[in-house]
């Protein structure tokens, strides 16, 4: 807890992960060299090979390959959402009809395409709920007006107040597409976010265009190879724990990577954690909130985050306890300026606001920022995005958001690669993973990724890099202020009873354990 400005530690409420034994550690207390933060079994599920990895950044892209891939699928296509529309268009720049662009009629053409393809799409309940406000079908109409081998069916099998936030498509068990992007309404967008994109639009009953939306920034990951089918795997669970259905992993394995799509990385090892809540008889998994706490506790130079919240008080702790440090890391957190909706807001508007004291209080060597994007025009950019880069060593991105629900509540799955020290190709890989940072800095700040790469390199620090780039006018980030909390908002934020949290205490013993696997400053390119 912090409290006064100190940070006096509650003790762990869980053993949980080991410390390091007489084995493995150093008498004379420098740095660990060569361990890894992708622990199976603590702050991930499993280490698999992908054979490609690849990024979307914003929507546009992925649904344009998604479309592309439903079409040349030959025996199963899962959808796994925390929200689906199959109204929305997969890609509007791509021209021909709009309604045979519209994603039930692509699935729809898939089956009648391959006789033995099978789409399933499998929606978190209360997300229906969302679907049928903004004049979506019920699942039931939906069916019956499917043909046989296309099944729509929500999810009610998650703890009371919890959700389904995993967003997962697979194709025929070799191709795996999961992040943040939620295949429905309001996500499609390029990484231009224009002002006024006409294709931005909400879908629409009839023959009226919906109304346009705003601007939005998202991300998600594709992959094939063992990664892939074991997300697959994950997949078919939850099909299982939704349907009753068991259904088979598919043997065949084909080369099913998209060919106009470039890799990111090639045969690089993929982590993949879980959050998984306590529920009909199965164990809490918070795999996603140890992998948190471990990149916090491991950073050296930099933590940089894209949440849709920022809301979660542990989190919020273990980045003060780092910023406290003479020599800490920094931390850049991109949010939305608003949550999605007055209720999302009220719950964790006031959680930021809160947890922002707690950091900011902490923050007294001025290593701490959190920005907004905005546009051309300096409309606000919606970040959906879930990504995080620690120094040149962690890229993540995933569902999960930084508020106790991910952490805890909600069912969720990030993946992660690390260069870890030592191994063949560390270092391209530490270089793609800056890479990635800098090209999403430049996008937010209207810039070149080199230009990123070089204001960083020249003042020796992310916050003064971004800081030399940020433009009074036009495209850029904004530095977020949190309105004053009144007293009925600051004891809501207090409570937590909009987003409690749900997970033991770990943060002293994982930071006791990787604290020691910290590399050392001047070998970090970040």
């Amino acid at each position: 807890m912090i409290d006064g400005g100190e940070a006096t530690t509650e003790p762990d409420t869980d053993p949980g992960i080991a410390l390091p034994t007489q084995q493995d550690a150093r008498d004379d207390g420098r740095p660990e060299q060569g361990a890894p933060l992708l622990i199976p079994g603590e702050t991930c599920w499993r280490v698999e090979r992908a054979t490609r990895f690849g990024i979307f950044v914003d929507a546009a892209g992925y649904f344009a390959t998604l479309k592309r891939a439903v079409l040349q699928a030959e025996r199963r296509v899962l959808f796994i959402g925390w929200d689906f529309d199959p109204r929305i268009r997969l890609d509007p720049l791509g021209g021909g009809r709009p309604e045979d662009d519209r994603l039930g009629a692509v699935l729809e053409t898939a089956v009648q395409a391959e006789p033995r393809l099978e789409i399933g799409v499998l929606q978190w309940d209360l997300g229906m709920l969302r679907a049928l406000g903004r004049g979506l079908k019920p699942i039931v109409l939906l069916d019956r007006r499917t043909p046989d081998r296309l099944t729509f069916t929500v999810d009610t099998h998650h703890p009371v107040g919890g959700a389904h936030h995993q967003k997962i498509v697979v194709i025929d068990d070799c191709l795996v597409f999961t992040g943040g992007i939620d295949v429905t309404a309001d996500r499609w967008d390029t990484s231009d976010h224009t002002d006024a994109n006409p294709h931005r639009r909400r879908p629409a009953t009839g023959r009226v265009p919906g109304r346009l939306t705003g601007p939005w920034h998202d991300a998600t990951s594709i992959m094939t190879g063992p990664a892939a089918r074991a997300v697959a795997e994950l997949a078919r669970e939850r099909w299982q724990s939704g349907t009753g259905e068991r259904l088979e992993p598919i043997p065949e394995s084909r080369d099913c990577w998209p060919q106009d799509v470039e890799p990111l990385l090639t045969d690089v090892d993929v982590a993949i954690s879980r959050t998984h809540p306590e529920h009909g008889g199965t164990s809490l998994v918070h795999e996603v909130e140890l992998l948190w706490l471990a990149a916090i506790a491991a950073a050296v130079r930099s933590i940089y985050v894209e949440s849709q919240y920022f809301a979660s008080r542990r989190i919020a702790e273990a980045i003060a306890e780092r910023l406290r440090e003479p020599d800490g890391p920094e931390v850049v957190v991109l949010n939305p300026w608003t949550a999605d909706g007055w209720l999302s807001e009220k719950a964790m508007g006031t959680a930021r606001a809160r947890v922002l004291e707690i950091v900011r209080e902490a923050d007294v060597h001025d290593r701490f920022r959190l920005y907004t994007p905005v546009t051309e025009q300096r409309e606000h950019i919606y970040v959906h995005a879930k990504v995080t880069v620690i120094d040149d060593r962690l890229l993540r991105l995933g569902s999960s958001n930084v508020n106790n629900r991910s952490m805890g509540l909600d069912t969720e799955l990030d993946v992660a690669v690390e260069a870890v020290e030592g191994r063949p190709g560390a270092d391209r890989l530490a270089a793609t993973i800056v890479g990635i940072r800098d090209r999403l800095l430049a996008e937010h700040l209207g810039c070149e990724p080199d230009e990123v790469a070089a204001a960083v390199a020249d003042t020796g620090s992310l916050v003064r890099g971004i800081e030399r780039l940020r433009r009074p006018t036009g495209r850029s980030l904004v530095p977020f202020e949190p309105p004053e909390l009144g007293p009925a908002d600051r004891a809501l934020a207090e409570s937590e009873l909009m987003d409690p949290e749900k997970t033991p205490n770990r943060w002293r013993r994982v930071e006791r354990f990787f604290a020691r696997r910290r590399k050392p400053r001047n070998r970090t390119r970040s």
